[in-house]
């Protein structure tokens, strides 16, 4: 199976620091793709150049075999690369409606939509509500209800819905458990695992080894910059992952070659 999405050595230097070392990454169809590493070990900065945030100095990132050269977020957007990101990126003060379709609201038809750019309201509260019922989120009572009334389990159910609406290609989760209690932490791993089975890729960015060795498919170990190795799940420990990302051991040779 050839990987959907690729990159081959990236290089991203901000003055005297190199963020990203050579950077190697490989993201499969239907997969479930956790990338670990220490603090400072770079993976920020290859999520940001993936999803379009950073440009890389030197480097290749190709999607479906398509070179890609994003110039902002948009542009990945615009290519089926969706990313849910740490602190969720909603805006407080808008309904949950308004937060789906930030950026790319529907206008209405004919002539209130083409000049006078009125928005097609019912249609993006009817989607809205398809996409969150389809995932689940089913204690959303009022589409309409400002985002800051709901709870941080609920807001990231909209942020994750949001790129499951959105993401064709594939979806990128940054820290999505990270400020969560235990029952809603519960409650994202089932919508990451709703995403999966909806056919998207997921990249999973975490540092909780516990929900990383529940759902992913492959741990992309990452350090110094740079794509240590990648290993299976099931045939390794998570001290052993743990001592692989700190560099108190070292990858065997087919993890290597992964």
């Amino acid at each position: 199976m050839e990987p959907l999405l690729t990159a081959r050595g990236l290089v991203k230097r901000y003055g005297r620091v190199t963020a990203l070392n050579n950077a190697d990454f490989d993201l499969y169809p239907g997969e479930i793709l956790a990338v670990i590493g220490d603090n400072g070990a770079g993976k920020s900065s290859l999520i940001k150049a993936i999803c379009g945030a950073i440009t890389p100095d030197e480097g290749e990132i190709k999607l479906e075999g398509n070179l890609l050269n994003f110039k902002s977020p948009m542009e990945a957007r615009e290519a089926g690369i969706e990313t849910v990101y740490q602190n969720l990126a909603l805006s407080p003060a808008l309904s949950i409606t308004d937060n789906m379709f930030l950026g790319r609201e529907i206008r209405r038809q004919g002539f209130m939509g083409k000049w006078l750019r009125m928005l097609d309201r019912p249609a993006m509260a009817k989607i809205a509500r398809d996409k969150l019922t389809e995932l689940g989120l089913m204690t959303i009572q009022n589409i309409n209800q400002a985002v800051e009334t709901l709870s941080g389990g609920q807001r990231q159910g909209v942020a994750v819905a949001r790129a499951a609406a959105f993401g064709s290609k594939v979806v990128i989760m940054d820290e999505p458990t990270a400020a969560l209690g235990v029952k809603e932490s519960r409650r994202v791993l089932e919508l990451i695992l709703d995403v999966k089975r909806r056919g998207l890729p997921i990249v999973l960015i975490s540092h909780n080894m516990p929900h990383v060795f529940e759902v992913a498919d492959r741990i992309h170990i990452h350090r110094l910059g740079k794509r240590l190795c990648v290993v299976d799940p099931k045939s390794i420990s998570m001290s052993d992952a743990v001592a692989l990302m700190t560099g108190a051991k070292k990858p065997p040779e087919e993890a290597l070659a992964a």
